[in-house]
């Protein structure tokens, strides 16, 4: 182990010299107290280190011992309902090691709990050929998550020995006969977070991932294995659309990664999460969620870290077949992170002081989702959905941070402050939001929804952007010199917004609309708007048709209307159907 001494520090950065046998992405143990560093910068026998703890006390002349190893996590049973820090150090293991609420330099704790026993269930006998990625045996990790112990990277051989019961993560379960000679597996191994897990191949994601939100599943849908940013200012919702997703998106497992956001913020994550039941199976979402808190308040340089120890953990359970989405929030405080690392480098500012290499980064991070086919001889699938949240100043979406992000994501769900500030949840601008997957995710709706779905969509979006051209008349001449085929279109609009693409996430059945459910509403809504227009042709004024006040009103509320029960809506189509031809036989004329 090479040691090396201080010559600089500042703030998180320490800069040391002997350090010319060690390697960038290093993990070192910096000062007297160990505290965990990465090197990041090689220049002759210097070593820059940025350090994921509190540097105060730490000068020049202190030791720094390099590890030889890159920053790494540690992967096995343990990982479901646990919460880390930004290098997956457990936060209340370390609580108890620290024996203090607060954050304490050089306390050092084991990512998994060593002295925790798991129940072993193998898959495989001895004499079977196995490869990297082969399923050698199972653990019931909670009530919901089934964990596989994979054969780690690198390994190919035959099963010498193998044996159930019940084991820590450490203690060999199995030994594998390979040309090296026989290599001893436990059910847990490391991985280093900067590198992505590898898999057999990649696929086209074309399945959407439903969260039972109408405004994301119908017009801004995100594939399983896809990748989604939503910016938005400060009080839009972008954490309470994350919280939607995480509760309610068809995914098997959950990573919430909490990157440089408020303390109080992080706490109603704490506090909720395990408090949430989980709609699937009835447990607690936390059941099959992995947080990862990294505040505002921690030290800077753990944040960039955070966002990688997220990545893996999330491809490590895509690796045994199950689809994992990892919520990001939020980017912007890690690119503020890497903003500040860069600048105490001293290196070119790129665009509003950012690195230059932002966007090859953010690259980096949002380029590990996606739909795989896994290493392993059985084929299986795994998705991981990235969904990370950004934060633009101001809410201004034409900072490098957001543009960069736009650039390698294809789904954009632009949060609107106005529309927050008028109750409307979410609060997704339905005109300048945009989805890249929607044409692949319409045939696959087309085909197991109902036939009619993409030409429904069509139609309500058409409706919404003529809705916004209208309304600029409106403004300068009046409602007035509109016909009434365009004010009609305006009424349905308006149904489209309030009644469809508002959601209460308090509601307990508005909170969350089956696909089955949003295109019977959707095309309720919009039969409405063909009634109505065979009615005016009829010669039925349109006053006459708006003031069916009844009628409008079972459209406006069908949105209460239980899975169960979702027939019903079906049975208002009927009932408008009938109303209209009432009006159209009874004729036109106004009531005096």
């Amino acid at each position: 182990m090479k040691i090396g001494k201080i010559i600089k520090v500042s703030g998180p950065l320490v800069v040391a010299e002997g350090m010319d046998e060690a390697n960038i992405y290093d993990v070192c143990k910096v000062g007297e107290k160990g505290l965990i560093g990465e090197i990041i910068e090689m220049r002759g026998d210097k070593a820059s280190i940025q350090v994921y703890e509190e540097t105060s006390g730490i000068g020049p002349g202190d030791p720094v011992q390099t590890t030889g190893e890159p920053l790494s996590v540690e992967l096995g049973p343990g990982l479901i309902e646990s919460m880390f820090d930004g290098i997956q150090r457990p936060l209340d293991a370390f609580m108890e090691a620290a024996q203090s609420p607060f954050l304490t330099k050089g306390v050092s704790v084991k990512s998994l709990n060593r002295s925790r026993i798991w129940k072993f269930v193998p898959t495989v006998k001895e004499g079977d050929e196995v490869e990297a990625g082969d399923i050698i045996g199972t653990v019931q990790e909670t009530a919901v998550v089934l964990h596989k112990i994979m054969v780690p990277f690198g390994v190919k051989g035959t099963i010498k020995s193998i044996k159930a019961g019940e084991f820590n993560v450490e203690e060999t379960v199995c030994i594998v006969n390979t040309e090296k000679g026989d290599k001893e597996l436990s059910m847990m191994q490391k991985w280093p977070v900067r590198k992505g897990r590898p898999y057999a191949s990649k696929m086209n994601p074309v399945a959407p991932m439903v969260t039972g939100q109408r405004v994301i599943d119908t017009f801004f849908p995100v594939a399983k294995g896809g990748a989604a940013a939503v910016p938005g200012p400060f009080g839009a919702g972008k954490t309470v659309v994350q919280h939607q997703v995480a509760k309610w998106g068809d995914t098997e497992i959950v990573v919430y990664v909490g990157c440089g956001e408020r303390g109080n913020e992080m706490t109603d994550v704490l506090n909720e999460f395990p408090e949430l039941k989980d709609p699937k199976t009835g447990e607690s979402l936390m059941k099959r969620t992995v947080l990862i808190a990294n505040t505002s308040n921690m030290p800077v340089a753990a944040r960039e870290a955070s966002i990688y120890t997220g990545i893996t953990i999330a491809e490590y359970f895509r690796d045994m077949g199950y689809s994992v989405s990892i919520m990001a929030d939020s980017t912007s405080r890690w690119a503020e992170a890497l903003r500040e690392m860069s600048g105490r480098l001293e290196e070119m500012p790129g665009d509003e002081g950012y690195p230059a290499y932002l966007g090859s980064r953010l690259a980096d991070y949002y380029e590990r989702a996606g739909k795989v086919i896994c290493l392993g001889k059985d084929g299986r699938e795994g998705a991981v959905t990235a969904i990370g949240a950004v934060s633009p100043p101001g809410g201004d979406i034409s900072e490098p941070v957001t543009q960069s992000t736009l650039r390698i994501v294809k789904v954009f769900w632009g949060l609107d402050a106005n529309l927050a500030y008028q109750r409307h949840f979410p609060s997704i601008n339905w005109l300048n939001s945009y989805s890249l997957y929607a044409d692949n995710i319409d045939a696959w709706m087309d085909e197991e929804v109902a036939s009619d779905w993409s030409s429904l969509r069509t139609k309500a979006m058409s409706l919404l952007q003529e809705e916004s051209n209208l309304q600029e008349i409106v403004r300068l001449v009046g409602i007035d010199a509109l016909s009434e085929g365009d004010r009609l279109k305006l009424e349905v609009s308006k149904s489209l917004r309030e009644d469809y693409l508002q959601q209460n996430a308090f509601h307990e059945i508005d909170t969350y609309a089956s696909l089955n459910k949003q295109h019977k509403m959707l095309k309720l809504i919009l039969q409405f708007q063909v009634e109505a227009e065979r009615a005016l042709k009829a010669g039925v004024y349109l006053d006459k048709i708006l003031k069916m006040d009844e009628i409008r009103d079972k459209i406006a509320r069908s949105k209460y209307i239980s899975e169960e029960n979702i027939n019903k809506i079906d049975e208002i189509g009927v009932e408008l159907t009938a109303e209209m031809d009432k009006l159209i036989s009874e004729g036109g004329v106004l009531d005096a």
